[in-house]
């Protein structure tokens, strides 16, 4: 088991794009299985390649029984609301509300590059939706507007003190 460690926010990794994954390798199967075993510790629910400071596009899940991961994602459909607490593992000590689709649906690849699709509502329609904007370079506070996002930054500067 390969438990990497993560980046934070202030990485420019954490910024930029991630590359589509165009080699399907051996190293390409050990970032997978690092994600993999990274996401599974208590307390997570996905984790994408940029964050272990890889710029690939690649992330892992473990929400509600579901666990997995995803190369070469797109976010394909989304649909209805959901409203609730979010947090994010390179923003440490920082949560807030955010407004989410109630429903996602995301297709990639497998490490054979076979398409693969995964849909959920609830808290892993959230992750499909927080793990892809990780691939674009966004964190979860970007889209924070008004009290909320006045809040999350509250608690980002006391938790880097």
């Amino acid at each position: 088991m390969t438990v990497r460690p993560l980046r934070l926010i202030g990485d420019p990794v954490l910024r930029m794009p991630c590359n589509p994954v165009t080699t399907f390798d051996a190293p390409l199967e050990a970032l997978v299985t690092d994600l993999l075993d990274t996401v599974r510790l208590p307390g997570r629910a996905g984790l994408a390649a940029n964050q272990i400071g890889v710029a690939l596009a690649a992330f892992s899940y473990d929400v509600d029984d579901r666990f997995g991961y995803v190369l070469n994602p797109r976010l394909v459909e989304t649909d209805g609301e959901y409203d609730g607490d979010e947090a994010c593992l390179s923003v440490p000590g920082v949560h807030a509300r955010r407004l989410r689709a109630a429903y996602a649906h995301v297709e990639g690849v497998d490490l054979d590059g076979r398409p693969v699709s995964i849909e959920g509502t609830g808290e892993l329609a959230r992750c499909l939706q927080h793990e892809t904007d990780h691939l674009r370079g966004e964190l979860y506070i970007d889209a924070l507007t008004g009290e909320r996002r006045r809040d999350a930054m509250r608690m980002l500067r006391r938790a880097r003190v």
